[in-house]
């Protein structure tokens, strides 16, 4: 008699016009960047209402004039924050979903911001599957600071921005939605 159960994973795959990031810089500066845009990728996969495991990638233009960026302050500029002229993309992807229990999951990923690529980990927190107009959607949450010094930005540039000091760290929130 075989007693080995059988588990059924189920794949879901991001739903890019439902995720966003939210850049946000101590002093002055918020931004929504939406997934409308920018490109996001990836999947989860869910046993028994619990993640197993994760794959994100996600590409920001954090230049692009038709993106839907809601800043607080109009004395900063994103190119005051991200140097976008010359780099105006932001990267990451995933390299490890590290599950420690049901409430506290790391994402780990290499993370390029003005052409400079970085290891971070990210706080991932799964919110929950809801059923909207009869699609089953998963949700979660990425929290992350980013030191901007490690990416060759400065931080404390009061002549580029109107005398106003810029944050070292960026906090970064992911929204993402995935879809069955």
């Amino acid at each position: 008699m075989n007693t080995t159960l059988e588990m059924s994973v189920t794949k879901w795959t991001i739903d890019s016009t439902q995720s966003d990031v939210l850049i946000k810089a101590r002093h002055s500066i918020i931004a929504y960047i939406t997934g409308s845009i920018n490109k996001f990728k990836g999947h989860i996969d869910i046993y028994d209402n619990a993640v197993e495991d994760a794959f994100v990638e996600f590409c920001l233009d954090v230049n692009n004039k038709d993106a839907n960026l809601e800043q607080m302050d109009t004395h900063l500029r994103l190119n005051d924050f991200f140097d976008v002229k010359a780099f105006p993309y932001l990267h990451f992807k995933s390299t490890l979903f590290q599950k420690i229990n049901n409430n506290i999951n790391f994402l780990k990923g290499e993370l390029t911001i003005h052409n400079i690529t970085k290891v971070v980990e990210l706080d991932t927190e799964f919110i929950g599957i809801k059923t909207y107009e009869g699609v089953q959607k998963a949700v979660f949450e990425v929290v992350g600071v980013i030191n901007r010094k490690d990416f060759g930005l400065t931080y404390n540039s009061y002549q580029q921005t109107s005398g106003l000091s810029l944050g070292q760290d960026i906090k970064m929130i992911a929204n993402l939605e995935f879809s069955l």
